[in-house]
This record gives C-alpha cells, sequence and structure tokens, in this order.
C-alpha cells in the first residue's frame, strides 16, 4: 500500500490524496481524497494502466522543496515515485500504455520504503549500504 502525499495531476486534473494497494495483478484498490472519478477512469484506460511501469526512490540531497515539475521533485532526496501504466523502453521494460502518471511521496518526515522484505528508506535516508 502507498499513500501519496503530493498532489498528482495528469492532463489538467488534479488528483490530491490518492492511496493504492498493488499486487501482483496491479492495482488492486485505489482511492483519492479528491478526483476519485477521475482516478478510477485512468486506471481502466487499458490492461496496462494498472501496472507500474516506474519505481523509483529520488536521492538528489541538494534539492530540498517542491518545485511543483515532476520531472524536478521526482529526484528530490526522500521521495518516491512510482509512474502507473507505460514504461520507457530504454529500460528494458516493456509495458505498453496509453497512460503514463507519475505519482510522488514525501517520506521525508515520515515513512518507510521496503524493497523485496529489506527496509531501503526511513524518513527519507537510505538506510541500505
Amino acid at each position: 500500500m502507498i499513500q501519496f502525499d503530493v498532489p498528482a495531476s495528469f492532463e489538467g486534473h488534479a488528483i490530491e490524496g490518492v492511496r493504492l494497494v498493488l499486487r501482483e495483478e496491479g492495482v488492486v484498490e485505489a482511492s483519492a481524497r479528491q478526483g476519485q472519478d477521475f482516478l478510477e477512469q485512468m486506471l481502466e484506460l487499458d490492461a496496462v494502466a494498472r501496472y507500474l511501469g516506474e519505481f523509483a526512490f529520488g536521492n538528489n540531497s541538494g534539492v530540498i522543496r517542491s518545485t511543483r515539475n515532476t520531472l524536478f521533485d521526482e529526484k528530490m532526496g526522500g521521495m518516491v515515485h512510482l509512474a502507473l501504466g507505460a514504461s520507457y523502453p530504454e529500460t528494458g521494460r516493456v509495458n505498453q500504455s496509453a497512460l503514463h502518471w507519475d505519482m510522488l511521496c514525501d517520506l521525508r518526515r515520515s515513512g518507510e520504503g521496503w524493497v523485496d522484505d529489506v527496509l531501503f528508506l526511513r524518513e527519507g535516508r537510505i538506510v541500505v549500504g
């Protein structure tokens, strides 16, 4: 389960408080404090829209506040981001979807990121090493 505390926007729609539950079959539960109907519409866009196309931890600790530009903010130290839908072929991934929607979660104040049952990030700091 991941809950996004950074408002997500896509095609001019602002979505807030997105909460996703992911399993092998992709997103199995989705809710939003604002924009629920649009979130559901995007998840039904095609067969791959419910799958992760991208996932990464930001590690640029030199950036300390949001620019409101996802391409910059997703790299901020302590952030985790994922994209639903399409993946980039350059990465070797094969997800093809009409959707590529980046969503951000700020873990700098609280929260943890786990990878394969190993704690990777706690309160914005990488703890594996």
